[in-house]
């Protein structure tokens, strides 16, 4: 299964901290319930127990993006919200993180594969 999503979430460098509380709130919300409603006309009958997870930002500029600021928390909690993954623990996901640029269509792909 895959989704598309237009734009790319901010780094958690920029939402994450006691200073940001209310924007971090904001932006999950909104990238979390953004997964939640893509993957409805995808939804597996049964939520995936073993998944592989391949989140691939289609950044608008060529600049330095560390991976772990995009490790992908707010995607990851709405495949688990939306019924498509049993939980993002360690037990059940595993993770890849890519990076590419394309500065007409910034997105978001997620590729998700029961394993």
């Amino acid at each position: 299964m895959k989704i598309t999503i237009p734009g790319v979430p901010p780094s958690l460098n920029r939402v994450a901290g006691r200073n940001n509380v209310w924007e971090y709130r904001t932006t999950k919300k909104k990238w979390t319930e953004m997964v939640v409603w893509l993957t409805k006309p995808q939804r597996p009958p049964k939520p995936f127990e073993h998944a592989l997870i391949t989140i691939t930002y289609f950044f608008p500029t060529a600049a330095r993006h560390d991976a772990d600021n995009y490790a992908g928390k707010f995607l990851l909690d709405g495949l688990t919200q939306g019924g498509v993954i049993v939980d993002d623990d360690l037990k059940h996901i595993e993770t890849r993180i890519r990076g590419e640029v394309d500065k007409k269509n910034p997105r978001t792909e997620i590729e998700i594969e029961e394993v």
